[in-house]
């Protein structure tokens, strides 16, 4: 019984890992503020180049001084159903913003990019797109 046990914990364990492996989910681990999720989909497989707030400025003079120490610059591959997801903390959600974008290919469908931003597990702003895609909060 010992055997069985501990198999279908291991088991268990697996399948958690791999799930959180497959949706190429990345997140903040501080627990201040409200937790703003953004998401991103495509229609198609593309790759994207992506701009994000990871963490709020303290003002926008702050942001403009050097807006890559708040804003992440990166590329993903995206594959229809499998959405890219990043999760922070803010004290004021309304700083958020997520802009996506993609080259044009030649004899490909347009990916059909969307994006979230939810506020605390409430979605604030979505927006599709044919190649980029922008959600952005009242700050911006």
């Amino acid at each position: 019984m010992r055997t069985a046990t501990a198999k279908i914990g291991a088991a268990f364990m697996l399948a958690a890992a791999s799930v959180g492996v497959s949706h190429a989910t990345a997140g903040a681990q501080s627990e201040d503020g409200q937790l703003v999720r953004y998401t991103l989909t495509s229609a198609t497989a593309a790759d994207f180049q992506l701009n994000y707030l990871t963490a709020q400025p303290p003002s926008k003079e702050a942001y403009n001084a050097d807006a890559y120490a708040y804003l992440k610059k990166e590329q993903v591959v995206l594959q229809p159903g499998v959405p890219w997801v990043f999760e922070t903390r803010m004290e004021d959600p309304q700083w958020a913003i997520l802009t996506a974008s993609t080259g044009v290919h030649a004899m490909q469908a347009s990916p059909n990019p969307h994006c979230e931003i939810a506020i605390d597990g409430q979605v604030a702003v979505q927006q599709d797109g044919t190649y980029t895609v922008q959600c952005q909060l009242s700050q911006w």
